[in-house]
Order: structure tokens, then C-alpha cells, then sequence
């Protein structure tokens, strides 16, 4: 039977997906590590280093992981952070020489079609859907039935919105009213592309919502068994959000199911969520654990 490795080399995280075929994926092995690859990368257009190596040794780490599983086909996809970095080519070389694996960078599109494969394919909820991925350095809005009928990728995510609006810890009244109206801005943008107001279901997809559907839930450690399929009232995630909008870094970093590296962008990433069921009037958020890795790894098998 084929097992595919995929990794996803985000702007605040690197995860890996090993898997083989099975309704529709059977995963052996996920695994995530925060290395904030694009720290800084909005401001000076090129990659940090410290964030560089932190990254190329978690792919040399995973690349260890999939051989020992045996996988046979390997893809390795860069979205936000390397896009915008000028000296991308620092990543492309260290990939391939820790990994023996060519990187690639998704389009906007890529990403958005290959987060809503992922994401549908493991949940049930009223058609049209509307996938969210909430990402570092953007956020895909994709809206469909079986494929991707609208689509769109903003330079909008919960590391970019900290870097640009929310420098205090914990931010400012002030600070948070400028991150809304730079959400709302991009959101006027989505509305006339996507139409998301058309859509039955809204999928929340990557860490800012799976943390929130833990913390709704009450784990004590993330377990994605759990946090799957669940469904958040917008009441309560505008209180989780106005919860850790109030609590200093070192507060969130203790909850329970928070990664990592996690604590100092989710308000930002929970300001996007918020701000996107407000505006198109979705009363809950249905979470999926399965997103464009799931895609990714589903492609592969294809392949």
C-alpha cells in the first residue's frame, strides 16, 4: 500500500502528514512545530535567520520521521512566508539539502483549493460551504459544494495582524479597534469576490480555530479526536476572544491545549474569525482537523 509524506511550511508553523488510503486517508503520523518562519518577513520582505534555521532543522526532523515510515512520494509546499520573501531561494537550497526533497511555493489559489479539498473531505455540514483558513501570513476564504466555486487569498493572518496592529502586550483597545478595521477592509474585498454571505456552512480550518474549539471544550491538552467536527457559537467564540484578547502572553501560553508558540498571535488569528461570522452572519463555526495537508496527501495518492 502507497504512504505519502506531506509538510506544510506555514508562516508560524511546519506540519507534517504521513498517511495511506483509507476513507479517504488513513494517517499514521501528524506532527506540527512552531518555528515562526515568517517573523518579520511583512516588514523587511526577507526571511530571519534564527526563523530559517529553526525551520530547516524541524523539515530535516520530519524528513527522518517519513523515511522511517516508509512514505514513497514526498511533497513539500511553502505558502505565505516564503512567497513574500526575496531571498526565498535560502529555503529552496536548505530544503533540498536537509531533505533531498524539492520545496515548492503554493499560489494563493493552490492553497485555497487544496485547504478546501482537505477540509470538506472529513466533515458534514449544509452545502454551499465556506472554508476559513486562517494561516500566518494569510487567510483563504473558499466557497463551494464538491469543488471551489469562489476563491480568494488575503495577505490577512494571525502573525501578519499581530506584527501590524497588535504590538502590546495584552494590546490595546486602541490597537485591537485598528486590527478589526484592517480585517473589515479586506473583508470588503472577500465579500465582492467570494459572496460568502451565500454560503450554509462556515469551516474553520488551522490552529488559531482548532486552539479555540479546545479551549471552548474545556481539554486540558489538545486532543484532535475531540476538537473535530465541533461546532462554535458565535457567542462564545466572541467571549474566548475577548477572553484572550485581555490576558498577557505568558496567560495564554499556560492554558492547556495552547501550542507553543501559539499564544503570542491567536488573538489576532480569533480577530479574523470574529470578525469574519460577524459580517456574514454565521452562527456557528464547524471545526475540521483536516485542511490542506489532507489535500496535499490526497493529491500524492493520486499522483
Amino acid at each position: 500500500m502507497t504512504r505519502v509524506a506531506a509538510v506544510d511550511v506555514g508562516t508560524n508553523s511546519v506540519r507534517l502528514l504521513v498517511a495511506e488510503p483509507g476513507e479517504p486517508l488513513r494517517s499514521l503520523e501528524r506532527a506540527m512545530r512552531i518555528t515562526r518562519l515568517g517573523a518579520g518577513v511583512d516588514a523587511t520582505g526577507h526571511l530571519d535567520d534564527g526563523a530559517l534555521a529553526r525551520t530547516l532543522d524541524c523539515i530535516g526532523d520530519y524528513a527522518d520521521r517519513w523515511r522511517a515510515l516508509g512514505a514513497e512520494r514526498v511533497r513539500i509546499s511553502a505558502t505565505s512566508a516564503v512567497r513574500d520573501a526575496a531571498d526565498r531561494d535560502r529555503f529552496f537550497d536548505g530544503v533540498r539539502a536537509r531533505a533531498g526533497v524539492d520545496a515548492e511555493v503554493l499560489s494563493g489559489d493552490e492553497e485555497a483549493t487544496t485547504a478546501f479539498r482537505g477540509a470538506t473531505a472529513a466533515v458534514e455540514g449544509e452545502v454551499p460551504y465556506l472554508v476559513l483558513d486562517i494561516g500566518g501570513g494569510s487567510t483563504e476564504y473558499i466557497r463551494g459544494v464538491d469543488v471551489p466555486e469562489a476563491m480568494t487569498s488575503r495577505q490577512l493572518g494571525c502573525v501578519r495582524l499581530t506584527e501590524r496592529c497588535l504590538p502590546t502586550d495584552p494590546p490595546t483597545a486602541d490597537e485591537i479597534q485598528a486590527a478589526y478595521e484592517l480585517v473589515d477592509a479586506e473583508l470588503d474585498v472577500v465579500d465582492g469576490l467570494v459572496a460568502p454571505g451565500s454560503a450554509r456552512t462556515l469551516v474553520g480550518v488551522a490552529g488559531t480555530v482548532t486552539t479555540l474549539a479546545a479551549l471552548f471544550v474545556g481539554l486540558e491538552v489538545h486532543d484532535p479526536e475531540r476538537v473535530h467536527s465541533t461546532r462554535i457559537p458565535i457567542d462564545q467564540v466572541v467571549a474566548l476572544t475577548g477572553r484572550l484578547a485581555v490576558m498577557p502572553v505568558a496567560a495564554r501560553a499556560a492554558l492547556g491545549p495552547m501550542a507553543p508558540g501559539r499564544e503570542d498571535v491567536i488573538v489576532g488569528g480569533a480577530l479574523i474569525l470574529t470578525r469574519t461570522m460577524e459580517r456574514f452572519q454565521f452562527a456557528d463555526v464547524l471545526v475540521s482537523e483536516s485542511d490542506i495537508l489532507d489535500g496535499l496527501a490526497l493529491g500524492l495518492l493520486e499522483g
